[in-house]
């Protein structure tokens, strides 16, 4: 009887790619008979198969196998059918993530492998990313990423890819890619040193730094979310992340540089970025550039941790942190505190907030203002120019570019030297006289800030105004300070009538504030909270952002966790006092049930609710509370006794005032109702009666400093003679309609009948980019949206934005 490759090629389709049953051994043993034929049998049952491909009324999956069946048929033969369908298929592959959401892939792959044709990097990226990964991995596969030698790094970060473009250093880039561990092992170290000591170190250093400053950068090849993957796009490549580590791990073996150890701070707070659905980017390559941090001599990485250490909020990461910190610290025999005054660095500022810097024949002019550094230029002759001169770019590019990054390190260490000052009210900080002027008042960078503030000198509170400290009365301060102690003054016990004069003061002498000192909100305790005994509610039932709330409770040194909707649960926001002997909780609890709608898709809440403020000693039993809602239960130990909490009228004033102050702040930025986009009530408007009571509501104690304020700023404006503070607004009379904007929410209503305008503020409100002339402080944002609106509503027949006109004219 005739053989019938025919019938042959019809039966194996049915039993290996048409079959509803998987059976791996079978199909396996059927593919081996299958090559096992002739040559001209093989390629005839190859054609059957494209046949059928071709007829194009299968699914997807079906034409994976078609496809797949033919290169493991086909294997060692050359000109294979569907080589151009074949290969497109597999380019599929190269933007997906990972395999587990590409079905029929993987078997794809291995079958090109096994014919012996290569696979492009994009899919060499993905085989890899999903060993790297691990959850649900076949060991197969694992097997094969491990023998995918080239290209050393994974294509699809511009980093990677400007790191391999260079053959010099694709050894040093494979030796950086074994840094699978948490600190580098001797071995490890002992090869990084000996590849380095082949290289140009300067050459190392300076290709590894222009490369880190590459990472973060969007992706060169897009990656598609599966159906549960979160921001892919976003996350750092889990294949080249040991790369990352390996290469921050090598520059702690280089000489200290400030260009690496700029690099390697930079590199921190991008892996801690966080990313929709994920968090932060990649903690382990942060923690790698820490210790790198931790590993280097010198003061600049020192004062690069002590930066890190006010602007990180990742627990891990900041734990590691705090440990340097502390080493450094007991090898210096000095305080934690003393440690991140000495580190700050002085950037190269010769006085203080002022530097010339020679650049060929011209001179750059460095100064502080504010918050931010900026650079003017004179030639030889000492004029002033508008711009960088031209041979300076062309001929100083080096020089320019680290001129450049030393404006920008200013800038990066006045916001976090003015976060950490801001924290300093529930430090206890105490400076001898000589101290304090050598560390604050003096120093090149600091004393931009310092000069700003008001200080108490043995109880006389003092500032800095022309030139020297002067008291309140404006009289230059005179005692002997030698033995004097300073701190930092606060409004907290102070008469009504001291604090309205320093206020007066520091607008006399045209003092901008870096925070709120002289303008703090001063929480007392209320009649309410004398009543309810142990707890406050004056920050209760608000609903919250949870996202934008857990970052600014890290930010303002609060410890939260994320709420989930799933069974579990979670102690309260909670801040710790260890000066004080107190812990701070604020009670909050997952909004909503509706799965997707409440949630995240990854099932964390959207939003909180709020309860009670309270306070225990520090070392007293965690409450918690269960995700869904629920009250709060005291978790004990074995043979730990409850705890109570702790009367409100034993916490000291200024404890009270600054912790309520913080969750003013959290209601404040974080509330829905502070959202002009809020107005129909969210979810089926079921949030409507709160935004509309909390949006137009009575003032709370932040936004009552700022109507104050307000009342003087408001005549020194242009619109003065269209503007007004009256109870609860800022009214502002246009060409065509007037308006009321909330002075604590920054929402409007206009006439007739009260009507709302939506203003959404751009990404710049609050950047002090509006034209109001002085204001006493810095840092209020919605401060800065009010004015902008004020000044945009009093033009508004000046108004383009169809958003806004079709609300005004309709």
């Amino acid at each position: 009887m005739a053989w019938d490759i025919g019938a042959a090629a019809e039966e194996f389709l049915d039993a290996t790619v048409y079959a509803t049953e998987y059976r791996g051994d079978g199909v396996r043993r059927q593919v081996e008979g299958m090559q096992l034929l002739p040559e001209a049998d093989r390629r005839l049952a190859l054609e059957r198969f494209a046949d059928h491909y071709r007829r194009a009324t299968h699914t997807r999956a079906v034409e994976v196998k078609l496809l797949k069946m033919i290169a493991l048929v086909g294997e060692g033969l050359d000109d294979l059918p569907l080589a151009e369908e074949r290969t497109a298929q597999l380019e599929t592959v190269a933007h997906a993530h990972t395999f587990s959401y590409v079905a029929h892939h993987e078997p794809l792959v291995h079958a090109e492998v096994a014919a012996g044709r290569p696979l492009t990097p994009g899919v060499i990226a993905t085989v890899r990313r999903s060993a790297a990964v691990g959850t649900y991995c076949p060991a197969a596969l694992v097997d094969l990423a491990a023998t995918l030698t080239a290209p050393v790094l994974n294509v699809g970060e511009e980093w990677a890819e400007r790191a391999m473009a260079d053959e010099r250093w694709h050894e040093l880039l494979a030796h950086a890619r074994t840094a699978g561990s948490a600190k580098p092992s001797r071995a490890w170290e002992k090869r990084g040193r000996a590849l380095l000591g082949r290289l140009d170190g300067d050459a190392v250093r300076e290709a590894v730094v222009e490369w880190l400053a590459l990472v973060g950068r969007p992706r060169t090849v897009h990656l598609e979310r599966g159906p549960y993957e979160q921001d892919v796009d976003n996350a750092f490549d889990p294949f080249n992340a040991d790369a990352l580590r390996g290469l921050a791990w090598l520059l702690s073996f280089l000489p200290p540089h400030p260009g690496a150890v700029r690099a390697l701070g930079a590199l921190a707070e991008s892996a801690l970025r966080k990313v929709s659905g994920i968090g932060p980017r990649n903690p382990k390559v942060a923690n790698a550039a820490v210790n790198s941090l931790a590993r280097m001599e010198g003061d600049a990485a020192l004062a690069e941790l002590a930066r890190l250490g006010t602007r990180v909020t990742y627990k891990r990461t900041a734990k590691l942190i705090d440990a340097a910190l502390e080493t450094r610290a007991a090898v210096l025999g000095l305080s934690r505190e003393e440690i991140e005054e000495l580190a700050v660095p002085a950037h190269g500022l010769s006085e203080v907030g002022q530097a010339e810097f020679r650049v060929g024949e011209a001179t750059a002019l460095l100064e502080v203002h504010g918050t931010r550094a900026v650079v003017r230029w004179r030639n030889a002759a000492g004029k002033e120019l508008r711009s960088v001169p031209a041979a300076v770019r062309r001929d100083h590019a080096e020089e320019l570019k680290e001129l450049k990054a030393t404006v920008k390190d200013i800038t990066a260490s006045l916001t976090a030297q003015a976060e950490r000052l801001d924290g300093q009210f529930l430090a206890r900080r105490r400076w001898t006289y000589g101290q304090w002027r050598a560390r604050y008042l003096d120093h090149p960078l600091v004393g931009t800030l310092a000069r700003r503030l008001i200080w108490t000198v043995d109880g006389t509170a003092v500032v800095h105004a022309d030139g020297q400290l002067r008291t309140l009365t404006g009289a230059p301060l005179d005692q002997d300070t030698a033995q004097a102690t300073v701190e930092l003054w606060h409004p907290v016990g102070r008469e009504p009538a001291e604090v309205v004069a320093w206020r007066n003061l520091l607008e006399r002498y045209a003092v901008t504030q870096p925070f709120k000192q002289a303008h703090r909100e001063v929480y007392l305790l209320t009649d309410a909270e004398r009543n309810t005994g142990t707890y406050s509610n004056r920050f209760a039932a608000h609903v919250l952002r949870q996202h934008q709330f857990h970052s600014l409770a890290a930010a303002r040194g609060w410890r939260n966790r994320l709420r989930l909707c799933v069974d579990d649960s979670a102690p309260p926001a909670t801040r710790e006092l260890p000066r004080w002997g107190l812990r701070a909780e604020y009670w909050i609890e997952g909004d909503g049930e509706e799965y997707g709608v409440d949630t995240t898709g990854s099932g964390s809440y959207l939003r909180l609710r709020t309860d009670q403020v309270r306070f225990y000693p520090i070392d007293a039993p965690h409450n918690e509370a269960s995700t869904y809602r629920g009250a709060y239960t005291m978790r004990r130990g074995d043979g730990q006794d409850p705890v109570d909490p702790l009367p409100l009228t034993e916490i000291p004033a200024l404890v009270l005032s600054e912790v309520l102050r913080d969750v003013d702040l959290f209601v404040g930025v974080a509330g829905i109702a502070n959202d002009p986009t809020w107005a129909d009530g969210g979810p089926e408007g079921r949030f409507r009666a709160y935004w509309t009571s909390y949006a137009f509501g009575e003032l709370n104690q932040s936004a009552e400093t700022r109507r104050v304020l307000l009342e003087r700023l408001v005549p020194r404006l242009a619109i003065a003679d269209r503007c007004g503070v009256e109870g609860r607004f800022l009214h502002v009379r246009g060409e065509l309609r007037t308006y009321k904007i909330h002075l604590g929410s920054g929402n409007i209503l206009m006439t007739p009948n009260d009507q709302y305008l939506c203003i959404v503020p751009g990404g710049s409100a609050g950047s002090g980019t509006v034209e109001t002339g002085y204001l006493p402080f810095e840092g209020d944002r919605t401060l800065a949206v009010v004015l902008s609106k004020a000044l945009l509503l009093a033009k508004d027949t000046e108004i383009t934005d169809p958003t806004i006109t079709s609300q005004i004219r309709r």
